[in-house]
């Protein structure tokens, strides 16, 4: 009546559903029409009204939404994340599992902007260029995206899109279904990185493949590997260039609680300054020219195993802070991202270069080179490894004899022991190198090695780099004394010792009496 009084006031056709009693007591629904019909002057003079009989429709609208709300019912009851599209990919709704995922409530899925709050802004692009296409071809398909959690994480989701049609065959609602699968990512981006590391590997020419010799030098290596191997310590590899160091590296992993997992070697040196860090922690979509998608790093690719960073006294300063970190905080950050990346890798270091000199030069990180300094092993040269020469000789002609298909029942003796007194300047890899091209040269079944192959300088036994933590004392006493005595005793004030070394005062008197340093010994020489 409410709405029939509208209508009279409005003067305006118009519609109302109401429920009329039939003859024999039974409601109905009804659909009434009125029409209004005015004279000349345009009063209503008269209404018309048409009657229809809906009670039909309403049972099947009725059936319908009830049918709906049990389907509602069974859609909450599935842990799976579901949402329920229009024919043109309007959002309807989104069961319990997909509102819990987000955070958001019924409203916000109906609202416009949805699909903005749920997916990356790297996917909607994606989303955009290719889901309408799939929609207008009315076929099912599917698509990876990374789709917000309501902690503010971001989880790979896989999500199925599958068309219902009604009896006409037109396609009157998606059902668009979301599996978790950010495990399953990060599982094959992992193994995609590790492969491509041991592509890497296998591309390269390995110094040998396995440790031999038997000299005392090498074997008390092999016993620092041994006992080193079983904890999770940062360890040194020092040496010259060629000596094994990577070999040290990947027995102390084999060894170790690591083995199963992921051995991921670096080679510092080789990689250009600019992509050095993308290399080591990885990069997010967009963070600098060529980053067309985002590329997990070493580190992670390491993760829960063993990273080996040979000639780690290469990298550049600003690597060096960053490698700082992970070493203390055990996390890493993508370049092009500030969220931290938590990451459990065992780091074995290697280089050939004297890190106190660098340090005194101001090229490395004294702090870094304490933090990589936890378990040193010195890795002896060829030429204090005489004894292993003969055993490594015969390894290599097997070796490289099997693939070039040749069998070597001896070698000269001369040019065993012109091996022996030869220097090795290149170490293993010069000896090894040597091997190779005898083989590939030697017609007959006697190995002859051309002496002129060998750069012939006198055999040199130099003095063993001193352990690194009396060597940085000493250095560090040897600039401070070399500080007070240009001036001329004194510690602060423009022209004094801490001014010249760039510490506070207090700093350097500290050290001074740590290192019980006599300065009034270079005050005597003034008045002297």
């Amino acid at each position: 009546m409410r709405r029939w009084r509208e209508l009279l006031i409005a003067g305006e056709p118009g519609e109302i559903e109401a429920r009329m009693r039939r003859h024999d007591g039974v409601f109905r629904w009804f659909l009434i029409r009125f029409e209004p019909f005015r004279d000349e002057t345009g009063k209503v003079v008269m209404w018309y009204g048409v009657s229809a009989d809906i009670e039909d429709l309403k049972q099947t609208q009725e059936r319908l939404r009830e049918d709906e709300r049990e389907l509602r019912r069974i859609t909450d009851a599935i842990p799976q994340a579901i949402v329920v599209l229009g024919p043109v990919g309007e959002p309807l709704y989104a069961n319990q599992a997909t509102l819990d995922y987000t955070g958001l409530t019924a409203d916000d899925v109906v609202n416009p902007g949805f699909r903005e709050r749920i997916f990356h802004p790297e996917d909607l692009d994606w989303l955009r260029e290719n889901r309408n296409t799939a929609l207008e071809r009315g076929l099912p398909f599917e698509a990876e995206m990374r789709s917000l959690r309501k902690d503010g994480q971001y989880r790979w989701f896989l999500i199925r899109y599958n068309p219902f049609r009604n009896e006409q065959g037109q396609v009157i609602r998606w059902y668009a279904t979301g599996t978790d699968i950010e495990d399953r990512v990060r599982s094959e981006e992992r193994t995609r990185n590790e492969n491509l590391a041991l592509r890497e590997q296998i591309d390269r020419d390995s110094m040998f493949e396995d440790i031999v010799g038997s000299s005392e030098a090498l074997r008390k290596v092999l016993r620092h590997v041994d006992k080193v191997a079983a904890s999770d310590s940062t360890v040194l590899v020092l040496g010259e260039t060629g000596t094994g160091k990577e070999l040290i590296a990947r027995a102390i992993h084999k060894r170790s609680r690591r083995a199963e997992r992921a051995f991921i070697g670096v080679n510092c040196a080789a990689i250009p300054p600019s992509l050095i860090a993308s290399e080591l922690f990885g990069h997010e979509k967009g963070a600098f020219t060529g980053a067309t998608q985002r590329r997990m790093g070493r580190f992670e690719s390491a993760n829960g195993g063993t990273i080996f960073l040979d000639e780690v006294g290469d990298l550049p300063a600003e690597i060096q802070i960053a490698l700082l970190r992970v070493l203390q905080e055990r996390e890493i950050e993508r370049v092009g991202s500030s969220r931290p990346i938590p990451v459990d890798v065992r780091v074995v270091a290697a280089t050939h270069h004297d890190l106190n000199a660098l340090v005194a030069e101001g090229k490395f990180r004294q702090d870094l080179l304490y933090r990589l300094n936890v378990v040193p092993i010195q890795m002896p040269p060829l030429r204090e490894r005489v004894a292993d020469i003969p055993l490594l000789v015969e390894y290599f002609i097997d070796r490289f004899g099997k693939r070039a298909g040749k069998k070597f029942r001896t070698i000269d003796k001369k040019s065993l022991e012109v091996f022996q007194a030869y220097g090795w300047p290149g170490n293993v890899r010069e000896l090894q190198n040597v091997i190779e091209r005898a083989v590939i040269l030697s017609d007959d079944d006697a190995l002859a090695v051309d002496q002129t192959w060998l750069k012939w300088e006198p055999a040199q036994n130099p003095v063993r780099p001193r352990t690194l933590d009396g060597a940085l004392v000493r250095q560090e006493r040897e600039i401070i004394e070399a500080a007070l005595a240009e001036s001329q005793g004194r510690i602060s004030g423009p022209a004094g010792a801490a001014a010249k070394l760039g510490l506070p005062a207090q700093t350097l008197d500290s050290k001074i009496k740590r290192l019980k340093i006599n300065k009034y010994r270079f005050k005597a020489r003034q008045a002297d």
